[in-house]
């Protein structure tokens, strides 16, 4: 299959006239400067699929449903956990399969998964012990983007000076007991086409310090995610109760690496950025999530300066929307520093394009032999009109999406979705959730 666009942002930068050839899933000939001939057109600008490095798709049913009571993230979080309790693998494979779906007509290709909602009620394993996971997959699959299932380790309800705190009713379903029972059962989760299987350990407040070398072990050379000082309280009952700071633990018991993704990484310290610069390690910053839950605004340059890989997600999905996420990198170093420009078009398209963060390190580029992923995004909206091509990412919006290649297959055309109307289905599965409250 052959493939022409009047623009792409090739990785030597911005090209014109580009023929993408395409087959057995991968780019197998890029050449810009070309005319169309029977290949067929893609309007506007073409940019390689995002990669959307940190999603919890059940969060997807609070957006619009948690801004009439103020609070922080923790009053917040009971809202989350009180929609968690409610689910079972039917209801999370309809919720999963239209957040994923809503991703594809974003541009987002492929999706890492912190998934930590494993169990029944109470705790009690389903007759399938991956019965979530599995509704996970199959999700994506019927969305039609690749998964990497990011199975996290949630061992304790807390931490406070006097150490780890018991789970409560509803974080019984997130966790298996123990180290070893967690290992046992992700062992048994099935990888498949367009689904890999990685690990996290939620944070240094649900799993003991004991564990986290059990999580890295398992690990092995597959992706290792960990949220990262997302709050100044995990840092002080880090600190209090361990007497170094969470990246500082993380380092210590080995977790930390170039297989490893820390995730917001809000409120780390200088010394915590050269130890995640030092190492290798990624930060996946999710900028719209942090700012709807007034968490704080991350150190990205300072990161960016140190080494550190950044990568994009959007978490708790209040916006499902690359291009929003990328400019929000920009604009909140902007606000921060009181100056424009400190991450290039070229470095928010990096970030917005991590696929190498959870896993898929041959895909997140146009080139040959790359997976034959793409986005169309049209020139013409009231967005767009009039903008640089090579600038998009700083104008555009999910909206103006208009075709998605997923492996050269064809998920999104003219900015309809191959299921057909997203928005019904998250309906459907969404207000079912809320029935009662």
């Amino acid at each position: 299959m052959r493939w022409f666009a009047r623009y792409a942002l090739l990785p030597a930068g911005p090209a014109r006239d580009v023929t993408f050839e395409v087959a057995d899933g991968r780019f197998v000939a890029v050449v810009a400067g070309g005319t169309p001939g029977d290949a067929t057109l893609l309007p506007g600008v073409v940019l390689p699929g995002f990669a959307n490095v940190h999603s919890h798709a059940f969060h997807r049913a609070l957006r619009g449903r948690t801004h009439d009571r103020g609070g922080t993230f923790w009053t917040w979080r009971e809202r989350m956990y009180a929609v968690a309790a409610r689910l079972d693998p039917d209801s999370y494979l309809a919720l999963a399969r239209a957040t994923y779906a809503e991703m594809a007509l974003a541009g987002v290709t492929a999706v890492g998964e912190f998934h930590y909602l494993h169990h029944g009620p109470g705790g009690q394993p389903y007759a399938d012990p991956n019965a979530m996971a599995e509704a996970l997959g199959q999700a994506a699959s019927d969305a039609g983007i690749r998964l990497t299932l990011l199975d996290t380790c949630y061992l304790t309800g807390g931490l406070g000076p006097a150490g780890h705190l018991p789970l409560d009713a509803v974080q019984r379903r997130f966790s298996d007991g123990d180290v070893e029972a967690w290992a046992a059962r992700v062992g048994e989760v099935k990888e498949g086409p367009g689904v890999r299987v990685g690990v996290a350990a939620h944070s240094v407040r649900a799993v003991p310090r004991a564990a986290l070398g059990t999580v890295a072990g398992v690990a092995g050379g597959r992706p290792l995610h960990v949220h990262l000082s997302e709050q100044p309280a995990e840092n002080d009952a880090c600190l209090a109760h361990h007497g170094v700071t969470p990246a500082a633990l993380l380092a210590a018991e080995g977790v930390l690496g170039r297989r490893t993704t820390a995730l917001h990484a809000t409120h780390v310290s200088t010394s915590d950025i050269e130890l995640l610069g030092g190492t290798g390690t990624t930060a996946c910053l999710c900028p719209t999530t942090e700012r709807d839950l007034a968490d704080g605004i991350g150190p990205a340059r300072a990161l960016h300066d140190a080494g550190v890989r950044l990568a994009l997600g959007s978490d708790q999905h209040a916006v499902i929307d690359p291009f929003c996420e990328a400019r929000a990198l920009e604009m909140h170093e902007r606000l921060a520093s009181g100056h424009r420009g400190r991450f290039t078009p070229c470095d928010l398209l990096s970030a917005a394009t991590g696929h190498s963060a959870i896993g898929w390190a041959d895909a997140g580029r146009l080139a040959v032999g790359a997976r034959a992923d793409l986005v169309a995004v049209r020139l013409d909206s009231p967005r767009t009109a009039g903008s640089d091509p090579g600038q998009i990412l700083l104008a555009a919006s999910a909206a103006d999406v208009d075709t998605v290649l997923v492996e050269g297959r064809v998920v999104v055309a003219g900015g309809r979705h191959r299921l057909g109307d997203v928005g019904a289905m998250l309906r459907a599965a969404i207000e079912p959730l809320w029935e009662g409250r």
